[in-house]
């Protein structure tokens, strides 16, 4: 370089976030939060059920069947959340989600607890559209709903994903 530019020395570090799909149910619109599941890339699952004693019609007929878990309390639910979050490195999570809704339980989620807040010290928050078109082999089950979403994001164009949206195209 010559005597009147100046150098800069510039370090570029990749930040790699783990990302975990998220998909909750919930009563009605605006409704309590009645379950919620995260799934990492790769790694055990978080999936939760809590008790919803007045479910509206259509989800008493749609989700409540589908659950598939007993529903613990909301101290526990608490609990177990923290718990899977607390396996994550600081600053290294992004939560992707197919609807906003989802982000909002989460952020619920992780104060739920005298304002005290619980998980990594920041997150990266995606919600992706696109991601609603992804085929869950449960619908309405947050824990097969999130795999769904994982599957559909990590691989766009996988033949499950697209069996499942055009059941009759042959491969």
């Amino acid at each position: 370089m010559g005597c009147c530019t100046p150098e800069f020395v510039f370090q570029i570090t990749e930040v790699i976030l783990l990302k975990l799909f998220i998909d909750c149910e919930w009563n009605g619109h605006k409704g309590q939060l009645i379950s919620m599941a995260l799934v990492p890339e790769d790694g055990d699952a978080f999936y939760e059920v809590l008790e919803c004693a007045t479910p509206i019609d259509w989800v008493r007929d749609n989700v409540i069947p589908v659950l598939g878990k007993d529903p613990v309390s909301q101290e526990q639910f608490t609990e177990r959340l923290q718990d899977f979050l607390g396996q994550f490195d600081e600053d290294s999570v992004e939560v992707i989600a197919d609807w906003p809704d989802d982000i909002k339980y989460f952020c619920d989620a992780l104060v739920a607890r005298d304002r005290c807040n619980i998980g990594p010290g920041s997150f990266a928050m995606t919600v992706d559209r696109t991601l609603f078109n992804a085929k869950s082999k449960v619908p309405h089950n947050a824990l097969e709903d999130a795999r769904a979403i994982r599957q559909y994001y990590l691989c766009p164009g996988d033949d499950l994903n697209n069996l499942l949206n055009n059941p009759h195209q042959h491969f």
